[in-house]
């Protein structure tokens, strides 16, 4: 499981749950003129409240939380484990509105609120935490603001290249850009040897070194496209969400990449680029605009 895989919205559900959880554990209704002291009980004290509110939000978290951090959704009877979470937290707000218009049940003989017996502090909170989970739950997928990575993942300051190549490889943080062509380790045009300043590595004091090439001339060549034959891995981050295909030209994603997450680039296809997830899967990033190189 992948908890970097959660986003916002799952974060606000977990939250809910835990708001949940604790009303739980507080008054299910209220009871005009009874003394401070009275002998209320909570919502663990209902089985229809514990049942359709308290269990079903919870288990209904758990699913959503499950399906996201899974690298590959599970499916059950033809629907994801998310869609069942999902259907699970509507459920339990549906059933805490209900008891909102019958607290006591089965106390007050003929249901309903009566002069006597009111809804309480506990299943007050229960409904308002089943309220939020349920629209973060159904918004997740809709509103990019909750689909951003709940988990930023933290900037790689020396990562090393795929495939254990050293340090300072293309595209990493700290990396010195070597000549187009050049070999690792020998000076590039302008730059000293190893002997003294100004003077090439075994030729004469004094001799004029090849002047650098313009600043421009660099840039230009990192702003297009590597040859495939030149091409080194590097770490890259996406600004928005975006979906990742298959590498066999499928037209369904296999995953999506999400803003916050540091994926690896393992090979370019022209315009495109082959990505690798944190859990392993591979596939073709065709919109590659934007992104942030580590």
């Amino acid at each position: 499981m992948n908890i970097r895989s959660l986003t916002r919205g799952d974060g606000v559900v977990i939250g809910a749950a835990v708001l949940l959880f604790i009303a739980s554990f507080l008054d299910i209704y209220s009871i005009d003129g009874a003394p401070d002291d009275a002998d209320i009980p909570s919502l663990w004290g209902s089985g229809a409240v514990v049942l359709g509110v308290v269990l079903a939000g919870i288990i209904g978290t758990v699913l959503v939380v499950v399906a996201r951090a899974l690298p590959q959704p599970k499916k059950v009877a033809g629907l994801d484990l998310g869609q069942f979470g999902v259907a699970f937290t509507v459920f339990a707000a549906w059933s805490a509105l209900g008891n909102i218009f019958d607290p006591a049940g089965a106390f007050d003989g003929d249901g309903g609120i009566t002069n006597e017996f009111g809804a309480g502090t506990g299943l007050i909170l229960a409904l308002i935490a089943t309220l939020i989970m349920a629209a973060a739950a159904v918004a997740t997928p809709l509103v990019p603001a909750l689909k951003g990575s709940l988990i930023p993942a933290a900037r790689p300051a020396a990562p090393q290249p795929y495939g254990g190549q050293p340090q300072g490889g293309y595209g990493y943080p700290g990396a010195q850009q070597q000549p187009y062509g050049g070999q690792p380790g020998q000076p590039g045009p302008g730059q000293p040897g190893p002997g003294q300043p100004g003077q090439s590595f075994g030729g004469q004091p004094g001799q004029p070194q090849p002047q650098a090439p313009q600043a421009a001339q660099p840039q230009q060549a990192q702003a297009q496209p590597a040859p495939a034959g030149d091409f080194s891995p590097f770490w890259f981050a996406v600004p928005v969400p975006r979906p990742l295909f298959a590498e066999d030209g499928s037209p369904t994603p296999i995953a999506e990449l999400a803003p916050g997450t540091w994926y690896l680039a393992v090979e370019q296809r022209g315009a495109n680029l082959v990505a690798q997830t944190q859990d392993g899967r591979r596939g073709v990033l065709q919109d590659t605009s934007g992104i942030q190189r580590g």
